[in-house]
């Protein structure tokens, strides 16, 4: 599709999201409060359909989040603080302050380095920290890893691979002294430790351990509703059912 045809396709969603602010009941009460658990809700939907590779409904999840980015930029219109075009022109300016290896004489050899000058630009600009940029509300896991990207585009990381496994070990060793003495607190700060180390050492394979999880689950869910479908063949409650007669099915199932 020509530029031009993709330009008039965004006016025509700018011209819409004008007439349903206008004469829509719904839209008209709505404010960047309201629309934020729906903007979240609809990013994980996007999140689902890349992992599950369905481009078309990749597609359809982008026009939603899409429709969400211009429905903020109406009511910050209406109030006067930002609209549209303010929004783009922001990152526009954003994109070719931090690309001064694109847009002015700055040399990089790679990636790593691209990632390493735009942490130490976002602290020019008067971040007072590197890790300003991990919004709070992430979920757990997520946080842990854009902390450790973070940081490690200041220079603050392990060498070696092995070195990240070594200290997964250490803290599996201190998880199971704290299991041994029973302190519920201090099982789960070490807990935590030794999810924070493992989630490191999946960066250092080259693996998204948010990727990777979700992964599992989705294999678990498989298994675990083949399990279940046997058990509804058979008529019988899997509350009925023994854990050696659920492996059954549970085996048959790695197997498919």
């Amino acid at each position: 599709m020509s530029r031009e045809l993709q330009l008039k396709a965004f006016e025509r969603l700018l011209i819409i999201m004008d007439e349903l602010r206008e004469q829509c009941p719904w839209d008209k009460k709505q404010t960047l409060q309201t629309l934020r658990h729906l903007t979240i809700e609809e990013t994980y939907e996007l999140g689902d359909a890349i992992l599950d590779n369905d481009l078309n409904e990749v597609k359809k999840e982008l026009g939603d989040l899409l429709l969400h980015i211009v429905f903020y930029a109406k009511i910050g219109s209406e109030t006067n603080d930002f609209d549209i075009a303010d929004v783009c022109n922001e990152i526009c300016d954003k994109l070719i302050h931090r690309h001064p290896h694109i847009y002015s004489d700055t040399v990089v050899k790679d990636e790593e380095e691209v990632k390493q000058n735009w942490e130490k630009l976002k602290l020019k600009e008067g971040k007072k920290s590197v890790l300003e940029g991990v919004p709070r509300s992430l979920p757990a896991l997520v946080k842990a890893s854009r902390i450790q990207d973070k940081v490690k585009g200041v220079g603050f990381d392990w060498e070696e691979p092995h070195q990240v496994w070594d200290k997964v070990q250490e803290e599996l060793e201190e998880l199971q002294e704290e299991v041994k003495a029973g302190d519920q607190d201090k099982i789960e700060a070490e807990f935590g430790d030794v999810l924070f180390s493992m989630i490191n050492y999946a960066r250092f394979l080259n693996v998204n351990p948010e990727d990777a999880l979700e992964r599992t689950n989705k294999k678990f869910i498989k298994r675990f509703q083949y399990l279940e479908s046997k058990a509804g063949e058979l008529g019988k409650p899997l509350a009925d059912m023994t854990l050696a007669e659920m492996d059954v099915f549970w085996n048959e199932a790695k197997k498919l």
